[in-house]
């Protein structure tokens, strides 16, 4: 490399951190190196590193980003959502995805988002299909409820037809969301478009499983917090020959994952065999669309930044990368966890939830701590105003329109501070605001 080209990632840097400073960004240019020079290096050598003294692995790129203080609090809540190995039958891979796997620059994660390769041995794909519909039925029964969870929704499967259920009309090919009592029941009684009857078997759901999705809320007394966790599923079958055939039709790709387990090193390594050579195209097509789609339909700068990084630190835009992944440590960003977490407080008000009301009311203490940090002036104080109203009607356990209405209101006041924050700040660096451009531009 010649001393040109040495210099070249300097002076953008240089221009990025001038950037920075106008906006009132403190960038660290050490550490901006420092991130530079590890990135330049993963570029040789393979695509999965492993952490031997964590005991954890996943693709370069991601490891760079991953701290690993809070692993065993993720382990821990890895242990609710994971599903058990089956000696013969089933194996899984559990990692960490979205930004808890980002937990080096996402200081304020909205999400605790998991991802789990399940590999399933059967004779025939039908009988793979019944393994799963069981293993999900048990671990939703097992999962309900406790003292520090409560499970709220879970995907499986595709309606066939359109139905209407809770009174709204649901396309056919649209994912199945079943409610606990529905799986205990295994199925689901809806009606037809005519008023007739209709009824989703959970057994039949099994034969198409498509996206396959399970979501709880999860608290921690100790800290007053509470966290919406996830777990995705990507299911494939092996036939004894050893063909590989994911359930959904699609292998994904591991470009955005932290797994926790060393020793699951060897389903992995079988698993991405089979990732198709356009993997990492595909998956920055993937995060494009969706960028367009924050940018141009439903408005949310801080989702599409997220996803910008992902795209920039993946297609070598690093100089870029390092000015948005500096945005996510800024004291305002706090804002986007608040929007997730008055979601998630919805979520438990609306059951019949496990999860005390002092811990409930901890964490409206907690967000309204987080905007009094956060901001300042006219904003605090419309925000602050918001919490202490769903604080109050938290207190008596109301529920209905009302509450409805002053969550809504409180998530668009959020929403709307976080917009504002993202977009000021990415379209003042010409290379971001160039591309921003031009998503907008496709769509006039």
């Amino acid at each position: 490399m010649s001393k040109d080209q040495k210099s070249t990632p300097s002076t953008e840097l240089q221009k990025i951190i001038d950037s920075a400073g106008r906006l009132g960004i403190e960038l660290d240019e050490e550490e901006a190196m420092q991130w530079l020079t590890a990135i330049s290096i993963s570029k040789t050598g393979g695509d999965v590193v492993v952490d031997t003294q964590q005991g954890i692995f996943g693709h370069k790129v991601s490891m760079l980003d991953f701290n690993p203080e809070d692993l065993s609090y993720f382990r821990e809540i890895g242990h609710l959502v994971e599903f058990n190995d089956q000696p013969g039958v089933v194996e899984t891979a559990l990692a960490l995805s979205g930004s808890a796997a980002q937990s080096k620059i996402q200081s304020y994660p909205g999400d605790c988002d998991y991802f789990e390769r399940v590999n399933i041995k059967a004779d025939t794909y039908e009988a793979a299909c019944q393994i799963l519909a069981q293993i999900m039925r048990d671990k939703v029964l097992s999962t309900e409820k406790g003292e520090t969870y409560q499970l709220i929704e879970v995907k499986f499967g595709s309606y066939k037809e359109d139905v209407v259920k809770d009174g709204k009309l649901v396309q056919s090919g649209s994912p199945i969301s079943w409610t606990v009592d529905e799986i205990r029941d295994t199925q689901i009684e809806a009606f037809h478009p005519d008023g007739t009857p209709a009824t989703i078997k959970w057994g039949e759901a099994a034969l198409d499983p498509g996206w396959c999705k399970l979501d709880w809320v999860v608290a921690d007394p100790v800290r007053g917090q509470l966290a919406n966790a996830s777990n995705m599923l990507d299911v494939t079958f092996e036939a004894p020959d050893g063909t590989i055939t994911p359930l959904d039709g699609y292998l994904d790709p591991y470009f955005q994952e932290v797994y926790l387990e060393a020793e699951s090193i060897p389903v992995f390594s079988k698993l991405v065999k089979h990732v198709s050579s356009d993997a990492l195209d595909d998956y920055v097509s993937q995060l494009e669309k969706e960028v367009n789609k924050y940018l141009t339909k439903d408005i949310n700068y801080g989702k599409a930044a997220k996803r910008m990084y992902n795209i920039f630190r993946l297609t070598g835009r690093y100089e870029d990368a390092v000015f948005v992944r500096e945005l996510f440590d800024e004291p305002a960003t706090v804002l986007y966890q608040v929007w997730s977490l008055i979601r998630t407080i919805d979520d438990l008000i609306d059951e019949d939830s496990s999860i005390s009301q002092d811990t409930l009311m901890a964490q409206a203490d907690n967000l309204i701590i987080s905007v009094i940090e956060a901001l300042e002036g006219s904003q605090e104080a419309e925000i602050v105003r918001y919490l202490l109203h769903l604080k109050d009607s938290l207190s008596r356990m109301e529920t209905g329109e009302k509450w409805t209405a002053q969550v809504d209101a409180a998530r668009a006041e959020v929403i709307n501070v976080v917009n504002n924050f993202f977009y000021e700040r990415l379209t003042a660096l010409p290379s971001i605001k160039l591309y921003i451009d031009g998503f907008q531009e496709q769509n006039k």
